[in-house]
């Protein structure tokens, strides 16, 4: 690197300019050279401004398809009066890209839109201010179009951004003193502009993970159980013949404990070195069994806690009109990748570079740091991303497995998950008990309202890391584990409010973790099931008994825009729960409205579906979502946003299922573990309530809950019958239908 600056340094011809050229090349071989993350209290660490007047954005938010690398680029554009073709990002790396936290919990735009917007509003008044002497007039009678600096009247007399600054660093720290501007000026904010990547991703030349290659690198698989067991228990190898794969050239075993691999010089002969490799596992029994899960949730000790408490619920109770009680048990869930999670890692004795897919790259550098014993600063973590994923797949587990095998086969090592790997060791969505009673007076007013929920802590040890030697440790994440007050009746005016969450100890169950809109799915189900049902008894429609008790204006706002997008028209809902299903034989169709979220916006959704009462098979022919997240910065990524989110609903409320005996998960494939087919994929309508004038709050979880209930509830409205358990396979469909 010395050679390369002296050689710079003799080319460069005059002294102010070898000084000026050699300050700025530091500059840029700092930023990729050094860990980071760069301090986030300076202009620099955000944004830099080139010669060609053109901007280089930083982003520390990972592009999962949201489409947030093209969103937070529009926040820029908008602050720096830059148009879009001027502006790009670079791929997500330690040492280059800030740390702005996790790409969870919708926080793309919520978190990282503030961030970005100030970083640019500062940019821009220093850009400004140096404007400002070098046209010799003042700040306020300077306008900027497309990065172009010119006095208001005078066209002619103009500067650029590159001209100013061109690839020199601001070296300015925030003052907190730029204005960002008020939303009524905005030209690029609120707008549907294409998203960066699409053209690469049409053409084949968008790079995923599952490309990347190195020089002189090794192929890997690991090696564990067809299938997770308890969590607490992990795998254990009773015995291990490393000679069973001697007859497959250049393939050896990689192993530190439990963990268990195989690396080869070709891809292939490392899948057969983890077939025919003769390894015994323990398999001693340690799980209840998809059937006995729900009890033994229900029945063990918990931490109780009381999420939610205000009035008398117990007393209103007492007094009401109506009250119904139910139960509800929700399923484990997979990510279920379409593409096996994949990673490369290079380890030497004193560094480390992965490239890997991840929620939070930082995060992912402080976890590999733990499991290679290096200083978190030899750790470099580069981005790519892989198969569409919302929520804690294996991507850290891959990392951290490829990493392991390099650092044992002292080689390079690419290192791709097998479909087994990724269905059977996911972190899975978390399985759900709810109790629950709601009640309305005889105006059908709602008066009281009680929750108790069961579920147990996610996993906070990936399984690469505790099968070689790192204890498994549970993690309790917080409003993402609990009992949601948001969903579980947030968005009604009700007096009397209980909510108890009942947290279970998570070692002797599956592995947990977040799948999008984690647990809100369950929330909902039951939640706006029993709303259903209160609304049936106090003779109402159910949109109108809801905007008869809603909370506030804004979940006012979606309940209609959702509604009016459905063309919603008043339920009859004569059928009686005990009267049974309608319509003996054949198809029935029905007509359902839910609400809900996950953490700060508002959600609606309407489902229309078909229940065939023969074979039990259920299907939504149209689902409509509404949003209401505040300041939408790309309305049509938010539309695509719930579209997906509407089509994930249906997979998961009528397919998707994790099943496992006592030693081991058992849905292993896509025979075994289904989700839509194309053919069942429902029509889906979107609509976005804007709010310019409130904070972008996230988009891309909070119709998933809605749409859970609004089909629970179409199929109610179908059949007269309620399910309280879903998914609606087609076997829990014809038993319900056989009780009633």
């Amino acid at each position: 690197m010395s050679d390369l600056f002296r050689r710079d340094f003799l080319k460069a011809g005059g002294a102010l300019v070898i000084g000026f050229a050699l300050r700025n090349r530091l500059y840029a071989q700092e930023r990729g050279s050094v860990a980071g993350p760069p301090d986030p209290k300076q202009v620099d660490t955000w944004l830099a401004i080139h010669a060609d007047n053109t901007a280089t954005v930083y982003i520390g938010f990972a592009e999962l398809g949201q489409g947030a690398s093209t969103a937070l680029l529009q926040v820029a554009a908008e602050e720096l009066d830059m148009d879009m073709s001027q502006i790009k990002t670079v791929g997500l790396d330690t040492n280059v890209t800030p740390n702005q936290g996790g790409t969870y919990s919708s926080a793309a735009i919520a978190r990282g839109g503030p961030q970005i917007r100030t970083a640019a509003a500062e940019a821009r008044l220093a850009l400004l201010q140096l404007a400002s002497k070098k046209l010799d007039a003042p700040v306020e009678r300077l306008t900027v179009s497309r990065g172009n600096v010119s006095i208001v009247g005078v066209p002619a007399r103009a500067v650029t951004y590159g001209e100013l600054v061109g690839d020199q660093p601001f070296h300015l720290a925030f003052t907190g003193a730029a204005p960002v501007k008020p939303p009524s000026q905005y030209k690029v904010v609120g707008t549907n502009v294409p998203r960066n990547e699409i053209p690469d991703i049409v053409s084949g030349k968008h790079l995923y993970m599952q490309h990347m290659r190195v020089p002189d690198m090794l192929h890997g698989r690991v090696v564990r159980p067809r299938g997770q067991s308890a969590y607490g228990v992990g795998a254990r190898v009773r015995d291990l013949d490393e000679s069973s794969i001697r007859d497959i050239p250049g393939a050896r075993v990689v192993r530190r404990g439990d963990f268990v691999g195989v690396v080869a010089e070709n891809e292939w002969d490392a899948v057969r070195a983890a077939r025919e490799l003769k390894i015994t596992w323990d398999n001693t029994p340690s799980l209840p069994g998809t059937d006995k899960l729900h009890e033994q949730m229900r029945a063990a000790k918990t931490t109780d806690r009381v999420v939610l408490e205000r009035g008398d619920v117990a007393g209103a109770i007492s007094r009401a009109a109506h009250t119904v009680s139910q139960s509800y048990r929700c399923p484990y869930q997979s990510h279920a990748t379409f593409a096996p999670n994949c990673a490369l890692a290079q380890v030497t004795a004193d560094s480390a570079l992965v490239m890997c897919s991840t929620q939070d790259v930082y995060g992912t550098r402080n976890t590999l740091a733990r499991v290679l014993n290096l200083p978190v600063e030899k750790v470099r973590v580069q981005y790519y991303e892989g198969a569409g994923t919302y929520g804690h797949s294996c991507y850290d587990d891959v990392a951290q497995a490829a990493a392991l095998m390099s650092q044992l086969a002292a080689k390079p090592v690419r290192l791709q998950f097998m479909r087994w790997d990724e269905h059977g060791w996911d972190n899975y969505g978390p399985a759900h008990v709810a109790e629950i009673r709601v009640s309305i007076d005889a105006n059908g007013k709602l008066v009281a309202y009680e929750y108790h929920g069961w579920h147990h802590n996610w996993a906070g040890v990936e399984t690469s890391a505790q099968l070689a030697g790192t204890p498994a440790a549970e993690w309790n994440g917080g409003a993402a584990q609990q009992v949601n007050p948001l969903t579980c009746g947030g968005m009604y005016n009700i007096p009397n409010v209980r909510l108890v969450n009942h947290q279970l100890p998570g070692k002797e169950y599956l592995k947990g973790g977040w799948l999008r809109s984690p647990l809100d799915l369950s929330f909902s189900f039951a939640s706006e099931q029993t709303i259903d049902e209160l609304a049936q008894l106090s003779g109402m429609d159910p949109y109108a008994f809801r905007q008869a008790n809603i909370k506030d204006a804004r979940w006012l706002g979606v309940l209609d825009a959702v509604a009016k997008l459905a063309n919603w028209a008043p339920l009859h809902a004569s059928h009686k729960p005990e009267a049974g299903p309608r319509n003996p034989g054949g198809v029935v169709s029905g007509r359902g409205i839910g609400m809900g979220t996950h953490l700060a916006s508002y959600g609606a959704a309407v489902a229309d579906i078909d229940v065939d009462k023969e074979t039990g098979k259920v299907i939504a022919r149209r689902l409509y979502g509404a949003i209401d997240c505040g300041l939408a910065v790309n309305p049509g990524f938010i539309e695509n946003q719930i579209g997906g989110q509407l089509v994930q609903s249906a997979s998961r409320m009528f397919h998707e299922e994790v099943t496992f005996n006592t030693t081991n998960v058992t849905s292993l494939d896509w025979g075994s573990y289904p989700i839509l087919r194309f053919e069942e994929c429902p029509e889906v309508h979107a609509t976005v309530v804007q709010r310019l004038d409130q904070r972008s709050t996230g988009a891309g979880e909070e119709v998933m809950a809605a749409a859970a209930a609004a089909i629970a509830n179409a199929f109610f409205d179908a059949t007269g019958v309620r399910m309280r358990e879903f998914p609606l396979t087609p076997e829990r469909v014809l038993a319900a239908l056989a009780r009633a």
